[in-house]
């Protein structure tokens, strides 16, 4: 072995992925050096020395401009097996809050991408939404209308679709439209009533004429911000699973293979159908951890987004079990 392969600091392609890693899980993911070297199988000093040299280097600034070639390879197969314009893949995390950051952060990059003055984004909600919006760099997008593509919730949250829109709009300096509705309507009569209010119309087919869509999805595990935020009942959640039901989107709940199941919360919910997605131009699917995996999954089957930002793990789940 050469000297330089020793101490990590070799400009080999081997070590430059594994240098790569070592800066990620530091820099991004938020890890200790230990338990980057616990999990890579190095020494702590090791681990210093890659550290302190992508630092000296200049390899990290605000950014890690190495790219990792596990994730770019994931990231093509994935484009190829589910018919995707692009695919962003970042490596995977304990913490499940650090995961939603930096799934949210590189989301946002893929849209700040896309933007153009004069287009209508809409967004649905999640905290990883709102580490997207975070990533986003301050620009003017005057002509351009944020518009959210789901009601609003029954219980306060910062990642509530109205917070999460009006942040964009922010942004961007754009104005901002909602969906001035609840998410669920308890009765058909209830949600039949509004939906011909003609506001409420208004922006629906606003958000119809979308021409990016940024979105996230939730699973049934209790662990979705959807069962801490909307008051769904027992009864209803176990009657979904019954259903074979894995998770949603924009509040329409999936089977695994992406069809809106037979439930009466999917004929009364006040958002944007998954079928309108597809005749979004670009749509973006921030989501990663494997518990959420099903209804990832279950998306892509569908055909709902053309884009997708997830972690190592769901990646590579995804392509054995397609």
């Amino acid at each position: 072995m050469a000297a330089d392969d020793a101490d990590g600091l070799s400009s080999d392609s081997d070590t430059q992925h594994l240098n790569t890693r070592v800066a990620w899980y530091y820099y991004i993911g938020s890890m200790t050096q230990q338990e980057i070297a616990d999990r890579l199988g190095l020494t702590r000093l090791r681990v210093n020395k890659i550290i302190g040299q992508a630092r000296a280097d200049g390899s990290v600034q605000i950014e890690i401009n190495m790219p990792l070639a596990s994730c770019v390879a994931l990231e093509e197969s994935l484009k190829s097996r589910y018919g995707l314009v692009d695919v962003v893949v970042v490596p995977s995390v304990k913490d499940e809050e650090v995961q939603k950051r930096v799934i949210g952060e590189a989301a946002g990059l893929m849209l700040g991408g896309l933007l153009r003055d004069g287009q209508i984004i809409g967004v649905g909600w999640g905290g990883t939404l709102v580490a997207s919006v975070k990533r986003l760099t301050q620009r003017r997008h005057p002509r351009s209308r944020v518009v959210s593509l789901m009601g609003g919730l029954t219980r306060g949250s910062a990642a509530n679709t109205f917070e999460v829109a009006t942040d964009l709009a922010r942004v961007l300096g754009a104005e901002c439209h909602y969906i001035p509705s609840p998410l669920y309507y308890p009765n058909d009569e209830s949600f039949a009533s509004l939906l011909g209010h003609r506001p409420l119309a208004e922006v629906m087919a606003e958000a119809r004429r979308a021409d990016v869509a940024l979105v996230a999805c939730g699973d049934l595990s209790g662990r979705s911000q959807l069962f801490s935020a909307v008051s769904l009942e027992s009864r209803q959640i176990a009657d979904l699973k019954a259903l074979g039901t894995v998770g949603e989107v924009l509040g329409t709940f999936l089977d695994a293979e992406g069809v809106p199941v037979d439930h009466p919360l999917n004929s009364r919910v006040m958002a944007l159908h998954p079928a309108d997605l597809k005749a979004v131009k670009a749509t973006i699917l921030a989501s990663g951890d494997t518990y959420k995996l099903p209804v990832i999954r279950a998306i892509l089957r569908g055909g709902y987004i053309n884009r997708l930002v997830t972690d190592e793990a769901v990646a590579e789940a995804l392509l054995r079990g397609a």
